[in-house]
């Protein structure tokens, strides 16, 4: 099955390993209930997934099934992370989601760290509730850039000379900066879990490298399940 895959920045992507259903699924996973069936997406059979998605009947949403890979920043890894915590409490969430991360234990591939242009620092919200406010100005960035890429090498320059002194990968790794390091993870949510990630992380009070992502996988959930995305977002 060939991956269909949306470059993120200059280092990130998320990639569709693979899907189980369609907007049909839904449909018919809440007509079982009465023993009936569609074989075609009608009129009626989407007024259905809008009628499910707004009485929050959404267990029928459930069986349908995506499964991403994600290449990103840790702090964007962390952030998404909460969503498979979090959909594991509370009547009405999803159970079924799943998480696989490299790990630096066992692989060495090459580090690859987000380092923000000079005209990518934000500064600090008037509203701290919020993440981040406007753009300082470049020539403040600019300090910072370079700042972080000197931290960056001198960083790299230690794990590669403890690797090259035979300490461990699981112990070497500490001397790489964590929160921009980017790892690689496969992420498998049913369609509800996808949508409640996707109502949370595309709106514009979320982190700026995170919803650059979402809107990804938004992009990816809706070639697969565009009514029903679009039902489940809605409401």
């Amino acid at each position: 099955m060939e991956q269909r895959k949306i470059t993120v920045g200059e280092h990130g992507y998320v990639a569709l390993k693979d899907w189980m259903g369609d907007d049909l699924s839904p449909v018919n996973d809440a007509k079982v209930s009465f023993d009936k069936e569609s074989s075609e997406l009608g009129e009626r059979e989407r007024r259905l997934l809008t009628y499910l998605a707004e009485h929050q009947h959404t267990s029928p949403f459930r069986h349908s099934v995506l499964k991403f890979e994600v290449y990103a920043p840790l702090m964007v890894a962390r952030q998404w992370w909460k969503h498979v915590i979090g959909s594991e409490h509370g009547e009405g969430y999803d159970r079924m989601t799943a998480w696989n991360e490299s790990s630096r234990r066992y692989i060495t591939e090459e580090p690859t760290f987000l380092i923000p242009g000079v005209g990518e620092w934000r500064s600090i919200p008037e509203n701290r509730k919020q993440g981040s406010g406007d753009n300082v100005d470049p020539s403040v960035g600019a300090k910072y850039t370079e700042a972080l890429r000197a931290h960056v090498q001198e960083s790299l320059r230690l794990y590669e000379q403890a690797m090259k002194d035979q300490i461990c990968p699981e112990q070497a790794r500490l001397f790489l900066p964590a929160y921009g390091l980017y790892v690689r993870w496969v992420w498998t949510g049913s369609l509800q879990a996808v949508a409640h990630f996707l109502k949370l992380r595309l709106d514009q009070g979320a982190q700026k490298e995170i919803r650059d992502y979402a809107e990804a996988v938004e992009e990816l959930t809706r070639e697969k399940f565009p009514v029903a995305l679009e039902a489940l977002l809605r409401f």
